[in-house]
């Protein structure tokens, strides 16, 4: 499922949590977001910018997160278990709590 700028931000603005499995959001700006339990299962975020959005609880179960911006974001209690984060940045984001197994990190390696 593909995005434009004006139908995400409808989206973004909704009070209930996101249901967005399989959607293609690579490149997307989603800066200071707020998709708290959002799902987002197997998700294409490749390149997208999430700095300082709140993804706590959020589903991100094989999501691709290849070169995503994560700084500052509240990661807190979320799944990306086998999620792939090459690349990604995640200076100073929070992880308390998240799941990460079988995840590609940044530096290549598989968390166990």
């Amino acid at each position: 499922m593909e995005f434009t700028e004006k139908k995400l931000a409808e989206l973004l603005n909704r009070p209930t949590p996101l249901n967005l499995p399989y959607t293609d959001l690579t490149g997307a700006d989603l800066r200071g977001t707020n998709m708290k339990g959002a799902n987002l299962f197997k998700a294409n975020l490749e390149n997208a910018d999430l700095d300082g959005a709140d993804l706590s609880g959020a589903t991100l179960y094989k999501a691709n997160l290849t070169g995503t911006n994560l700084t500052n974001t509240n990661l807190t209690d979320a799944n990306l278990g086998r999620a792939t984060l090459e690349r990604a940045h995640l200076e100073g984001a929070n992880l308390k709590n998240t799941k990460l197994k079988g995840a590609i990190m940044p530096d290549g390696t598989v968390h166990k």
